[in-house]
């Protein structure tokens, strides 16, 4: 990808670009973990089981060393004793080969949980494309794979070397043993080797599958554009939306505008903001805001009132709180009680005849 295309890739993926890619089965996924789960397995299976597989395959061998005086050069009795070595070998390395495949399912499921997926199975004739082939051969990508298998190999190398080195001086006294205590000294040496080897690998695959989930993650990102294009795809156009939440708003305020000439006080800023008050002792236990607004809603509203003779009361702290405090269709809270009391008493004093119930 040139690079002018991923400098614009500033934004980080959204939630559903990545499950799309989890869709397709590109997700972040180490192959060191897949071939150290396997090494570790087999490093359990026989660190507890190696002594029953020995002796096991030892009798195995003695019972083909027994058959091959019995056996004749006929393909019945090829296929026969290939078939008896087969079911004689296949409990051996049952246990083993069950543990690897459990171990191998395990860490592939660590890394990107449960996940079903036929796009990668699919057939791409882009990959026989021997440009594109040779582009990928000498791409960062196997530059770091390069890096990561000579520094696999370095490590391993490493200690085994220090791994011998350690049981130099004890090698001379191995002649003295039987060829048992031989071989038993041999398998020591080779598992310290091979324990340290692979915590190496572990860490250094730990390592890769977060490098792993670092490229994913970078691979992934997304230009302000498409943020957008997803955004609009995901929840409409927001002009659209724009323009569906002013007409909502306007019909909003209209039916608001409607109940005004209900309302039988216009708390005022007296400038910048009206609240119409509506109180009706059987239905609600306290004073009711019907209608309020700020600027030019504010004036419509004192337009109204004044053409349906309600009174304007000016009270620029009282007008402020029930603006701030009090939606529209709620009753005034409880500590602003005496205060619109008062306005309402005033009101009804002016206009007895008006307010009588």
């Amino acid at each position: 990808m040139p690079d002018t295309d991923r400098s614009k890739k500033t934004e980080q993926p959204t939630p559903k670009r990545k499950h799309e890619a989890r869709a397709k089965g590109q997700v972040a996924k180490s192959r060191e973990l897949g071939s150290v789960s396997i090494l570790l397995a087999t490093l359990i299976g026989f660190h507890f089981y190696g002594v029953q597989f020995l002796n096991r395959l030892f009798d195995l061998m003695q019972w083909l060393l027994r058959s091959s005086g019995e056996l004749t050069i006929q393909d019945s009795g090829l296929t026969n004793l290939l078939f008896q070595i087969e079911m004689r070998l296949l409990p051996i390395l049952a246990p083993v080969i069950l543990l690897m495949a459990s171990f191998a399912l395990l860490f592939n499921f660590c890394q990107v949980g449960f996940l079903f997926s036929t796009e990668t199975l699919q057939p791409d004739l882009g990959k026989l494309n021997p440009i594109t082939g040779f582009q990928n051969l000498f791409s960062f990508k196997s530059l770091v794979e390069l890096v990561k298998s000579l520094l696999k190999m370095g490590v391993i190398g490493y200690i085994a070397y220090v791994s011998i080195r350690k049981e130099l001086s004890g090698l001379p006294l191995l002649s003295t043993l039987s060829c048992e205590g031989i071989f038993a000294s041999i398998c020591t040496i080779s598992y310290k080797i091979i324990l340290r080897s692979t915590i190496a690998l572990l860490v250094m695959a730990i390592l890769d599958y977060i490098y792993q989930r670092y490229e994913m993650n970078k691979s992934l990102m997304m230009t302000k554009e498409e943020v957008k294009e997803e955004m609009r795809q995901s929840e409409g156009d927001p002009k659209i939306k724009a323009q569906i939440r002013r007409v909502q708003q306007r019909i909003a305020r209209q039916r608001m505008m409607s109940k005004v000439p209900e309302a039988d006080v216009i708390i005022t800023n007296p400038q910048h903001l009206a609240i119409a008050l509506k109180y009706e002792a059987s239905a609600s236990a306290a004073p009711k805001v019907i209608a309020k607004g700020a600027g030019y809603v504010a004036q419509k509203i004192k337009e109204i009132a004044k053409e349906n003779d309600i009174p304007l009361m000016e009270d620029k702290p009282l007008a402020q709180l029930l603006y701030k405090t009090v939606e529209i269709g709620e009753m005034i809270p409880p500590h602003l009680y005496q205060a619109v009391a008062e306005i309402l008493a005033y009101v009804y004093r002016l206009r007895p005849e008006k307010y009588r119930k």
